[in-house]
Order: structure tokens, then C-alpha cells, then sequence
């Protein structure tokens, strides 16, 4: 797989990550770590060499196991975490660095992100600026090669460029969640930003496998899910209808569709994560399809049949 420069550091990263969210299991029903490491070391083996977890991804169980499946190949992969919002004082941001660092079984970390902006989820407010002067000084010494975003607005990513330099933000972004391109995605474009999108496939839903009706354990995240609520799931189901065909012509799946599209946007590239290695090797597959402009445009189109009926909010869930 051809890699892509992220942002203007030295970094190089696939244009497709394998995501590592569900490999921490909080949050997630029936994943197993032995699938979980079959599952990062499938992808590998694909081409996809960039992988992203976070320290609140099961309190650092997802960076143990990403580490886990990958650590005879570190030197041919690149791993991104993220520090999450309760953690970004000076301090705690140095501490909860060398904490991944020691999971991930690595002495530097390709791509450190704040996972979510001071004071989300009732957290206490920190200055940016103290955030930004701890992530400069890991980058200073070597811990961490490039510094990213995740959450961000593009106010709260032009206040944080004032303090250092930000190689990417990693917004949800898919085809039937599209805000950050009315928001901050512009603003990485014009300032050579890459954009990391999570949830490429809106969880599921752009696989096409979850029928009218499906219920999700209540446990798991999906259930607060908007996109598969009422209305907003069942313009869904048309919208995957207009798709089918369009997939057909390229004998590929909806959701290497759905990855082929995404990742002909500027400057975007998708974060897909998978249970199982059959699922991440079908992703890796999607930087094979190639899309004409009139096809991107008539994905696009289609994609509006969702997107034209939610609101601004740029968060998925009902938290």
C-alpha cells in the first residue's frame, strides 16, 4: 500500500489504519484478545502499517495488545495513540505518554494525539497552551515523532497550532457523518493537516449487514449510536440501496466503497477497525478500488440522503 506523508512531519502512514478501539473491549461485547491480535497481524500482513489505539481504550489493554501482535515488527509499522481528556496537565500528559510508551513495548510513540479537548466529558478545564508545551517537550526528546488532535473544532485546532505544530486531526467521518467538512476539515487542507477520520464505515452501518429492526446490547456503543435510530437509519438503508450497484461494477464490498471514497478525499485517510482478520484484510483491499470523479460525485449525492437530515453536532452518540 502506497503511504501518504502526515501532515509536514517525517512520519509515513498508510492511507488506511487499522483502528483499535474495540481490541480494549470496554465499551464493545464478545471480543476476544487472541481474535484481536490475529485481527492487527492480518492487517499487517495486508499493508496496512499504521495502527491506532488510545490509553482509554480499556485503561491501556488495547495499546497491550497492539503491541502484543506487533512488536517483532516495530520497525515496519507505525503506532498512534492518544492521551485522553482527564490527562492534560504537564505532568499528566509526560506520565500518561511514558504509560502507552511502556504498553506499546516501544521508546517512541509515530503519532500522539489529545484524544478529546479539555473539559470534555465534565473533565477539568486545562489551558491548551500547558497541554501543547508538554507535547512539544516529548517531541523534543524523542518520545513522540508528530503531535495530532482528535475532536477538535477547527477554533479549538487554530488555538492549538498557536502552540505548536499539529500534523493531523482525527474527526468521525464517513459518508452519512460528514459535519467536520463544513467545520475544521477545510482548515487541515489549507494548512497541510491530514485528516485521520474515525468511524469510516459509521460503525457498521456502511457495510451494509445490519438490517431494519437490528438491536444492539445495550452495552455496546452503538446502541446511542444516532445513525442507527429511527429515521436516520432508515435513509440509511435507501442511501446502501443507491450504493449496491456502484460496488458491483467495481466487485467490491460496500464498505471498500465506502473506504475508496473516503480516501480520495483531500487529504483523508480512514481509521477501520475489525474484529476478525478476514474484516482487515477486506479494508486493506479498499485502497485498490479507484473511483472516477463522476463516481466520487454520485457517491457523494447518495451520501446526502443522510447527511442532509442531521443536525451540526459533530458527536455520533447520544452520551
Amino acid at each position: 500500500m502506497e503511504k501518504r506523508t502526515l501532515g509536514t512531519s517525517e512520519v509515513q502512514i498508510t492511507p488506511i489504519l487499522m483502528g483499535t478501539w474495540q481490541a480494549g473491549k470496554r465499551m464493545w461485547v464478545g471480543i476476544e484478545d487472541a481474535d484481536s491480535i490475529k485481527t492487527i497481524q492480518a492487517a499487517f500482513s495486508a499493508g496496512i502499517t499504521t495502527i491506532d489505539t488510545a490509553e482509554v481504550y480499556g485503561e491501556g489493554h488495547s495499546e497491550r495488545i497492539v503491541a502484543e501482535a506487533l512488536s517483532n515488527v516495530r520497525d515496519r509499522v507505525e503506532y498512534a495513540t492518544k492521551v485522553f481528556a482527564s490527562h492534560l496537565k504537564y505532568e499528566q500528559v509526560i506520565a500518561a505518554c511514558d504509560r502507552s510508551l511502556t504498553n506499546l513495548k516501544t521508546d517512541y510513540i509515530d503519532l500522539y494525539q489529545i484524544h478529546w479537548p479539555s473539559g470534555a466529558f465534565n473533565t477539568e478545564i486545562v489551558p491548551i497552551a500547558e497541554t501543547m508545551s508538554a507535547l512539544n517537550w516529548l517531541k523534543e526528546q524523542g518520545k513522540i515523532r508528530a503531535i495530532g488532535v482528535s475532536n477538535f473544532s477547527r477554533a479549538q485546532l487554530i488555538e492549538a497550532a498557536k502552540y505548536g505544530r499539529i500534523d493531523s486531526l482525527q474527526p468521525p467521518y464517513s459518508l452519512f457523518w460528514r459535519q467536520a467538512e463544513q467545520d475544521a476539515i477545510p482548515y487541515c487542507i489549507e494548512n497541510h493537516i491530514s485528516i485521520l477520520a474515525y468511524s469510516p464505515l459509521a460503525q457498521g452501518l456502511l457495510t451494509g449487514k445490519f438490517a431494519q429492526g437490528h438491536q444492539f446490547d445495550p452495552t455496546d456503543n452503538r446502541a446511542r449510536n444516532k445513525l442507527f435510530q429511527g429515521e436516520n437509519f432508515e435513509r440509511a438503508q435507501q442511501a446502501l440501496l443507491k450504493l449496491r450497484p456502484i460496488a458491483e461494477r467495481h466487485h467490491c464490498t460496500l464498505a471498500q466503497l465506502a473506504l475508496a471514497w473516503l480516501i480520495a478525499q483531500p487529504q483523508a485517510n480512514a481509521i477501520a477497525g475489525a474484529r476478525y482478520p478476514e474484516q482487515a484484510t477486506a479494508n486493506a483491499q479498499a485502497a485498490e478500488v479507484k473511483l472516477s470523479a463522476a463516481e466520487l460525485a454520485e457517491i457523494d449525492a447518495i451520501g446526502c440522503i443522510v447527511t442532509d437530515h442531521l443536525d451540526d453536532n459533530p458527536i455520533m452518540w447520544n452520551w
